[in-house]
């Protein structure tokens, strides 16, 4: 606590404020001293980097998985569309027509709807809800198979495994850059 006082301080308390500041100085110092005494490891024992590639592999290795399973797509991929030309990157261009599981939001284009045959699915929660739509880049129109629905739990994160179409999309918030025929949708596992 601050005291203040119209007294003026005896010599004591100005010889503690001196002490105070010594020992803080002293510690500064054999912090310094301590963290610069430290060692790195020799150079012998740092693994050293994988060797290149040879020079016919491609630069890009698309995603593979067993044929059962779906190949595993996050947004920072889908990203690769030019939204403006609808050319997709190349690693993109060759999951058109493949089954995928990509994680994300519901959007129900239905007002509270929670079962629903198509939604679009974004990236972030509150897309297109509490604020202006992502690009088509960032956005996934769900439709689902035949006889088959989709049940959305509010704002929580869900898979959804189906089979992937580029194509530019119109739909109430706008600009859609891919399709999905939705197999199965379930909740995200953290």
């Amino acid at each position: 606590m601050l005291y203040i006082s119209n007294r003026r301080p005896d010599n004591r308390s100005f010889s503690m404020i001196g002490v105070t500041r010594k020992l803080l100085f002293v510690s500064a110092a054999l912090l310094v001293v301590v963290t610069l005494s430290i060692v790195p490891e020799p150079p012998e024992a740092v693994p050293k980097a994988d060797p290149e590639p040879p020079v016919d592999a491609p630069a890009y290795a698309p995603p593979v998985a067993p044929a059962d399973e779906p190949i595993k797509v996050g947004w920072h991929l889908l990203a690769s569309l030019n939204y403006r030309t609808g050319k997709p990157g190349e690693e993109l261009a060759e999951l058109d027509g493949k089954v995928v599981k990509v994680p994300g939001f519901a959007v129900p284009l239905e007002d509270w709807a929670s079962s629903v045959t198509e939604f679009l699915l974004v990236p972030y929660v509150g897309a297109c809800i509490h604020t202006p739509p992502p690009p088509p880049n960032q956005l996934i129109y769900i439709e689902m198979e035949k006889d088959k629905w989709a049940f959305l739990n509010g704002w929580n994160p869900v898979w959804v495994e189906g089979v992937l179409k580029i194509e530019m999309t119109k739909s109430v918030y706008g600009y859609v850059g891919f399709t999905i025929t939705g197999k199965r949708v379930y909740p995200y596992e953290y």
